[in-house]
């Protein structure tokens, strides 16, 4: 594998694999689709490749005017109704501010049957990392965004009107040399901390606490393993076609019945 540039963000050619192969097992064509963040090119590429109409939608304004995106945010997403039969949203849903308001707009841009698939890093991501901003010493101030878990992400699709909705996690572990390098990863990837108000600044004291603690979280071989786990989601607009679950009650037989002891 060619090696990435230092600030090169990791985790986007991942997910967007993993997208892109999640999509292939779908047997139905997408003639308009959006996609949330441009930030792998193959996966650009791929989807033009596809064929149909493409639309991005950038918060960066340098990327947005790289690759011909609109730039905006997805909790403020102001375009047609029904106007795509697929929706990607590669990473970037646990740094958003109003969750189910941006999932609700996402619902009322698909086309009936249209598909929502995306990703983002979820709960239990970075224990480590989470460990040591929490030495003695360093001030106790919320430097992380809340992380969605999968249960979560699950009844949020439910509520905000998709059907059939899927969720599973896939988790991955990086080996770090020091702090500075997850922090550099964690930029990269988008993943430092948008909160508002900005946590202040830590003091050259804070800092070393943290290096230390997360240094003696290390292997023997002096490397840190950070987790990140990174959970996939995909639900449906509504369709009079769908399979719809039985009605309760429906069943023709008896399951005590079937756990009976024959003979």
């Amino acid at each position: 594998m060619a090696t990435q540039p230092a600030e090169a963000d990791f985790l986007a050619p991942i997910i967007a694999e993993a997208l892109l192969d999640r999509l292939s097992m779908v047997t139905r064509d997408f003639s308009r689709i959006l996609l949330i963040g441009a930030h792998d090119a193959a996966l650009v590429a791929n989807l033009r490749g596809i064929g149909g109409e493409l639309t991005i939608l950038e918060a960066g304004p340098r990327l947005a005017l790289n690759v011909g995106a609109l730039i905006g945010e997805v909790d403020a997403i102001d375009l047609p109704f029904a106007s795509f039969d697929l929706i990607l949203w590669p990473g970037g849903l646990d740094t958003v501010n109003d969750v189910p308001g941006a999932l609700v707009r996402l619902r009322a841009l698909l086309a009936p049957d249209g598909l929502l698939l995306g990703a983002f890093v979820g709960d239990g991501s970075l224990p480590r990392q989470r460990r040591a901003v929490m030495s003695d010493g360093v001030r106790s101030i919320a430097r992380l965004h809340p992380q969605i878990d999968l249960a979560a992400m699950g009844n949020l699709l439910q509520r905000t009107g998709f059907t059939l909705p899927v969720v599973d996690v896939d988790a991955l572990t990086v080996r770090y040399g020091d702090w500075f390098a997850l922090v550099r990863d964690l930029r990269a990837a988008g993943l430092a901390s948008r909160l508002s108000p900005a946590p202040p600044p830590l003091t050259r004291e804070e800092a070393a606490r943290i290096v230390a603690a997360f240094a003696a979280q290390a292997d023997p071989d002096g490397r840190v393993a950070e987790t990140f786990r990174v959970i996939y989601f995909n639900g449906w607009a509504p369709h009079p076609d769908q399979p719809r679950p039985a009605k309760r009650g429906s069943a023709a037989a008896s399951l005590a019945d079937a756990l009976k002891p024959k003979g």
